[in-house]
């Protein structure tokens, strides 16, 4: 723990990985049209530059506490951002889409270890009267990634093109690896773990995690379990991660200790970040979609649709942390809880008339929420554990939140494909050559091309029946993501009975220091 001013920079020096792990999951997504041209790749071979990124975000995740024990935090940390970086650079310059996937793959295995390391950095740095201000840091970086990740990359890939998308984590990794240097120490009960490496437990961890991945990210494309491909993943994913847990409860040195999860507020704390990450990635995908698909917005300002929400992020995450210790917990997370129901609420509200504002009131209710949620359940989540399972535990939960996100975006992937097909089967039920709104509006539309466009009559006829299809196309779309934001609420109401399983304050039940 450190007095002063200089907790502030070490908090300060630990952000700067998860913001740039963060940005990185989703900077890329709106170049990745760009990458297609640039590779001539199909469709299912560029998204690879996601996906790779997130297996082996996965894989890592859960293994960074032993991984920081083995090699010393702040060595482990600074190789991250070292590499992160440096694979950086080879993603920007990669010559081919194939190289580009290798380097991801090396960002997905760095930036996913600097995330839970931050975390449990800050969390050793701040006494535990103030770890509702630490986390209000760290929620910075995991929250406002993925809304200005973007933004971001919408306006680069406007402005110059995709490699810079990639170009300018060098300043910024730079900065990092100096400031760690000279600012990181390591805590004076670290020490290297005993024993043998258990390999096997990593080989489960890599067999099960990863498959899951491929599967919650391919699911939707290959039509999930009609096709063999997402069958195999899954059976895989099944067996690793049984295994795992069989390795992890019977193994004298287990890479991962899922003893934590005999802690109550730490599972009760876990499994409502997964919530959260099930109901946040997944309108924090569907919004942005919703506006360009539907509304014509570009991909900068689809971007800055989810800005608000980040700035009210931010103003409720200081506001909160200061509230952490002094208000029953549950009570903050309640508040948060209802707004993210109401602004998802409101989202059942969306038609193709909406405008700008509509859409960024709807992220300003859920960010100002989300700041409700997110310190108040981390802060929470960690009062029991001592300082020696911190590592661990930051990484688990971590695990845990990136799982929901990804869960939540496949689920909402799903629900909007089938639901555009079900709307539309229903509505064209409506267009008979015998509807007289049907044949009103043709006409109509036959009599403006053929005496402003100079149409023929039979062209006009013809293009007619294709603007009526486009908007029915437009209409089950539209009706096809307003269910998705019901799905979506209602993972909030599920959210709301496991509130009560969390401690109401954050007393001093664990000693500071244990040697």
């Amino acid at each position: 723990m450190h007095e002063g001013p200089g907790k502030y920079l070490i908090a300060f020096t630990a952000m700067i990985g998860t913001l740039m792990e963060v940005v990185d999951t989703s900077v890329a997504n709106v170049s990745l049209p760009h990458m297609q041209g640039t590779f001539s790749a199909g469709v299912d071979e560029v998204t690879w530059v996601l996906t790779a990124y997130l297996v082996a975000n996965a894989i890592i995740l859960p293994i960074t506490g032993w991984l920081g024990n083995y090699f010393g935090r702040k060595r482990f940390y600074i190789t991250c951002l070292a590499l992160f970086t440096a694979a950086s650079l080879g993603s920007g310059a990669a010559p081919t889409l194939w190289f580009l996937i290798l380097m991801r793959v090396v960002q997905g295995f760095a930036g996913g270890a600097m995330v839970p390391m931050s975390q449990a950095i800050m969390l050793e740095s701040f006494p535990k009267e103030e770890h509702g201000k630490a986390m209000a840091l760290f929620g910075v970086g995991v929250v406002f990634g993925p809304i200005i990740g973007p933004t971001l990359g919408g306006y680069i890939t406007d402005t110059m093109t995709w490699r810079w998308v990639f170009y300018i984590n060098l300043p910024v990794g730079i900065l990092g690896i100096l400031m760690a240097m000279f600012i990181i120490t390591d805590p004076p009960y670290m020490h290297r773990p005993e024993g043998r490496v258990d390999g096997l437990s990593f080989l489960f961890i890599a067999m099960g995690l990863g498959s899951l991945e491929i599967m919650l990210n391919r699911g939707q494309r290959y039509d999930w379990f009609h096709s063999n491909f997402i069958i195999l993943f899954a059976m895989i994913a099944g067996l690793g991660l049984a295994l795992f847990v069989w390795r992890s409860l019977t193994a004298d040195t287990p890479l991962v200790d899922l003893r934590l999860f005999g802690n109550k507020e730490f599972a009760s704390g876990t499994f409502l970040m997964f919530l959260l990450g099930f109901g946040l990635y997944g309108s924090f995908t569907m919004l942005p979609l919703f506006a360009q698909q539907l509304m014509g917005y570009t991909a900068t300002w689809a971007g800055l649709v989810l800005s608000p929400g980040g700035v009210a992020s931010l103003v409720a995450m200081a506001f909160v942390g200061a509230l952490v210790g002094k208000i029953d917990t549950r009570l903050l997370v309640l508040i948060g809880a209802i707004f993210n129901i109401a602004a998802l609420f409101l989202l059942h509200l969306l038609n193709l008339q909406v405008d700008f504002f509509f859409l960024a009131l709807s992220r300003v209710l859920q960010g100002f929420g989300l700041g409700f949620l997110f310190v108040p359940i981390t802060v929470a989540a960690f009062v029991r554990l001592t300082p020696q399972q911190t590592g661990q535990g930051t990484g688990l939960f971590n695990l845990l939140r990136n799982e929901g996100g990804s869960v939540g975006i496949a689920i909402a992937a799903t629900v909007l494909g089938r639901r555009a097909q079900f709307h539309q089967h229903n509505l064209v039920e409506h267009l008979t050559p015998y509807t007289l709104q049907l044949q009103q509006r043709l006409t109509g539309i036959g009599h403006y091309l053929v005496s402003v466009g100079g149409y023929d009559p039979a062209t006009s006829s013809r293009a007619g029946e294709a603007i009526i299809y486009g908007m029915l196309r437009r209409q089950a779309a539209a009706m096809a993501y307003i269910d998705v934001f019901w799905m979506l609420m209602l993972a909030f109401v599920v959210f709301l009975p496991f509130i009560f399983l969390l401690s109401g304050s954050q007393g001093h039940t664990v000693p500071e220091e244990v040697t």
